[in-house]
């Protein structure tokens, strides 16, 4: 039986680069164990291509915006639709898990019902298509362990959670800031555990550019994310991994504990509008700045 469905909306296999990275990506997911399975979403070039060389499932119908961005709310209803596991994941296509990673989901799922499982990542370089032979997983870790960088806790790129859960996602486009963020919001609200599990779990983002995107530049200013903002009910809902209020440590749930980054990160987003002017940018401006001091550290 499946365990997890691991899904994801690859970007075009076009740049060498991307197309290298998604491909290790996909091959991790690929090598969790026969509990997984795997989902490709979308109709971007090459990817009918990969799907059939790893022979995974692709679903090419996923509802697009009319720029031809996939829906969150379409993904996670096809995901639903088409899987029988008891858990799903939805994951952006550079990321690389490692075995520890279905360990803290069957851990966080033993422990809670309702729960959304986050955390941070390990960005890395990585500029070849790796070998998951015997042995990957332990050179993956020492190659993190002597290059890689914690990523700050603003950043969500991965998402598990039990399939019952977030049956109501509002017509987010998948890539663009925002809806992640309303999604750590809603769990909030919503009285789930929102559990970090970066103690427990090594999640690898390979880096990359922005060429995919319109400019090169990275997706907070486009227009498809200032709408998912909006959709989300404005800056004050943008939560991050520091709204998480349980860890998972040694296998179990423990309630997150107190730091400088949670402290000023809350105070962020009760002064916060959606147009911050004078005093209060300036004092928003103040509190990120310090709060990027102490968020190298867990």
């Amino acid at each position: 039986m499946t365990f997890l469905t691991v899904f994801t909306a690859p970007k075009p296999f076009t740049n060498p680069h991307i197309a290298t990275i998604q491909r290790n990506a996909i091959q991790s997911w690929m090598h969790l164990g026969s509990e997984v399975e795997v989902f490709l979403m979308g109709n971007e070039q090459g990817m009918s291509e990969v799907a059939s060389e790893f022979q995974i499932r692709h679903f090419q119908d996923a509802k697009c915006s009319n720029k031809g961005t996939p829906y969150i709310s379409s993904m996670f209803e096809t995901a639903r639709n088409a899987s029988d596991a008891p858990y799903l994941a939805i994951l952006n296509a550079d990321i690389m898990l490692m075995p520890d990673f279905v360990a803290a989901a069957k851990q966080v799922g033993a422990q809670a019902k309702e729960f959304l499982f986050l955390g941070r990542r390990w960005d890395l370089d990585v500029e070849r298509e790796l070998e998951f032979n015997s042995g990957w997983e332990d050179r993956l870790r020492e190659e993190v362990n002597a290059n890689g960088i914690l990523h700050g806790p603003v950043g969500s790129d991965y998402f598990l959670f039990p399939r019952h859960l977030l049956t109501d996602m509002p017509d987010f486009t998948i890539g663009r800031s925002g809806w992640d963020n309303w999604t750590i919001y809603h769990a909030v609200k919503s009285g789930w555990q929102v559990v970090d599990v970066t103690r427990s779990t090594m999640v690898v983002h390979q880096n990359h550019d922005y060429s995919h995107l319109p400019g090169n530049k990275p997706p907070y200013d486009l227009p498809e994310t200032k709408k998912n903002i909006s959709i989300a009910g404005g800056m004050t809902t943008m939560y991050t991994i520091l709204e998480a209020n349980k860890i998972l440590v040694d296998g179990k749930l423990k309630p997150a504990p107190v730091s400088i980054p949670r402290i000023l990160h809350k105070l962020e987003l009760m002064i916060t509008d959606d147009d911050l002017q004078g005093s209060r940018k300036s004092i928003v401006r103040w509190l990120k700045k310090t709060r990027r001091k102490y968020e190298t550290r867990l």
